[in-house]
């Protein structure tokens, strides 16, 4: 068994369980200005795809973060890192809250692009040192429900609390939930010191493996295709279907049920196919983006198309991670690492270039831009399906000793 896994007998099951709630905090940070970019870019004085870019610039910063916190924090105490990170999670939505114009508003936004990056950089390694090997795959589906949970609260949440307590009302409300975790994750996270780094030539050397590399890239497309579309879901659901204030908030709770419930079926996609899964759910939402260009008028077609697309928007991602603990089961942090800069780097080139996109040429054109990328993302998907991977002969990451690890699906074909 690699070292990367836990060898105690004992689960730090709370400190799972504090984590979660860190990324539910973290993910209604990040993604809070898409229910919230229309008020929020009046009261700054920006356009709305002005405001979109707050997702681009914490994207970037996530991925300057991930690419480079293992040489930064050097012998930090794993423990000691997370809680700063939580600490300036709090800190990213006090700046937010109460920005006074656009630039300080983006200061904001690179603080959470900070904490995104090495949160995320750090969070398979963490599951690996916190439960047995056996019990990882559980403490990762426990990560990925607070995810979920985040994606059906956040959006609908942040739109019903702007409208109540304006929008930085509602970035406040997240300072106390950043705070429970930290104390949280404080009581509960046992020390965990630094391991020493086995990536000879940085991260980035991970993608002279093929299939890594391959992966990589249609993990990228896919979510460039999704944020391209997803960063200006509340714009075209008041310009072009005109929903009403009451709509919006139903609408995009939708969207966080049937995400939620995608995540809770795609393991048993995963089960019967983990490169069948990663093709088919682009290829889905393609389909419904180009729906959505001439039925966006009508609200009913428009609902149910979205949720189908929440469905498997926050799905995907759970994919992805099994992915990861596949191909990269010996280098944990590393791959962790490279895959949030490549997941950081598409969201803000999604939100950026639909923003460009909505703000020249109107929705349908932004809508066919993340329909075209998510097709791409399949297709490389289908190809890295056939490409030698772990465990099979000629590649660095082959199981030692013929013996799974958690996460591999033995030798079978990877399309089944």
């Amino acid at each position: 068994m690699s070292h990367a896994y836990a060898t105690a007998d004992r689960a730090y099951w709370g400190g799972v369980l504090a984590m979660t709630l860190c990324v539910f905090a973290l993910i209604a940070s990040e993604f809070m200005p898409v229910s919230l970019l229309t008020p929020l870019a009046a009261d700054l004085g920006v356009s709305e795809g002005l405001a979109g870019y707050g997702i681009a610039i914490s994207g970037a910063f996530a991925v300057l973060t991930s690419l480079s916190i293992s040489r930064l924090a050097g012998n930090i105490n794993r423990r000691t890192l997370l809680l700063m990170l939580t600490a300036l999670m709090a800190v990213s939505g006090l700046v937010v809250a109460l920005a006074p114009n656009y630039l300080v508003y983006m200061t904001g936004r690179v603080l959470i692009g900070v904490v995104i990056g090495g949160f995320w950089s750090l969070s398979a390694a963490t599951a690996m040192r916190l439960v047995p090997a056996a019990k990882v795959p559980r403490a990762l589906a426990i990560f990925n429900s607070g995810n979920a949970l985040a994606t059906v609260v956040a959006a609908p949440l942040g739109s019903y609390l702007g409208g109540m307590i304006g929008w930085r009302g509602a970035f406040l409300c997240l300072v106390p939930v950043a705070a429970v975790a930290f104390a949280w994750q404080w009581a509960c996270l046992p020390s965990m010191a630094a391991e020493s780094r086995r990536t000879h030539g940085g991260v980035l050397a991970l993608l002279r493996e093929r299939a890594a590399a391959l992966g990589m890239m249609a993990c990228g497309a896919f979510f460039m295709g999704q944020f391209a579309l997803f960063t200006y879901v509340r714009p075209f659901l008041e310009r072009v279907t005109r929903a009403g204030d009451t709509a919006v908030p139903l609408v995009l709770l939708a969207i966080g049920v049937s995400g939620l419930l995608g995540t809770l079926a795609v393991g048993a996609c995963i089960r019967r196919g983990l490169y069948r899964t990663l093709v088919s759910i682009p290829v889905l939402m393609a389909l419904i983006a180009l729906a959505l260009v001439p039925l966006g008028p009508h609200l009913w077609p428009t609902a149910a198309l979205l949720s189908a697309w929440g469905l498997l928007a926050t799905a995907a991602p759970v994919g992805w991670w099994s992915w990861l603990a596949r191909t990269f089961t010996d280098n944990a942090e590393a791959g962790g690492g490279l895959m949030v800069a490549v997941v950081q780097c598409s969201m803000a080139l999604g939100a950026a270039v639909g923003g460009l996109l909505f703000d020249s040429f109107g929705f349908a054109s932004t809508f066919l831009a993340s329909a075209g990328l998510l097709l791409v993302a399949a297709m490389l998907a289908y190809v890295s399906a056939s490409t030698p991977g772990p465990g099979q002969p000629g590649s660095p990451y082959r199981r030692e000793s013929g013996r799974d690890k958690p996460g591999s699906d033995g030798d079978k074909p990877y399309f089944m």
